[in-house]
């Protein structure tokens, strides 16, 4: 499939029109629900083969976030055969207390992987977690970046966003 085709139909399954309130507190009259791509194997998968050669070289582990972020990574850890860790928005209470499950993070280059960034909040929030954890993280990957290129929230804290597609090319190829 190429980049075009699969765009398409991310496009096609996942595009919504209405009013709706983004994470980022901004409100668009487009959305793309994540889990519409997510949840459809063969393209997950497509995903994950287009979104490999996007992963920096020195990549030790990949960081999925809560919730979108998990498939992708899995998915991502599969094609690729790089571990995965799960990272919790807050460190659950009870059991093991962590907010990254998985493989021990300290002293290793994470990539992080999100499904949909807007503006970055959760991601710069989530960064911060895993470098106090001791990681050594640079990049985030994502799906869609429906924001400004650069993203200033991540620009400030020295991560480079990598994205499969815009919201320019999912608005030009998806259609």
């Amino acid at each position: 499939m190429t980049k075009q085709e699969l765009c398409k139909k991310i496009y096609e399954i996942s595009h919504l029109h209405g009013d709706f309130l983004l994470r980022s507190g901004q409100r668009s009259n487009e959305y793309f629900d994540k889990y519409r791509f997510e949840s459809q194997p063969a393209l997950l998968l497509e995903i994950a083969k287009q979104m490999a050669p996007l992963i920096p070289k020195d990549t030790e582990i990949l960081a999925g976030l809560e919730l979108g972020g998990v498939p992708i990574a899995t998915a991502l850890s599969l094609q690729t055969g790089l571990p995965v860790t799960f990272v919790r928005k807050k460190a659950k209470e009870y059991g093991t207390c962590r907010f990254a499950e998985g493989l021990d993070i300290r002293n290793k280059r994470l990539c992080v992987i999100e499904d949909v960034i807007t503006t970055g909040g959760q991601v710069v929030q989530s960064t911060q977690d895993l470098r106090g954890a001791g990681a050594f993280v640079s990049h985030v990957l994502c799906v869609i970046h429906r924001g400004k290129i650069p993203e200033p929230s991540l620009v400030n804290i020295q991560l480079e966003l990598r994205s499969l597609f815009t919201l320019e090319e999912l608005n030009l190829w998806g259609r």
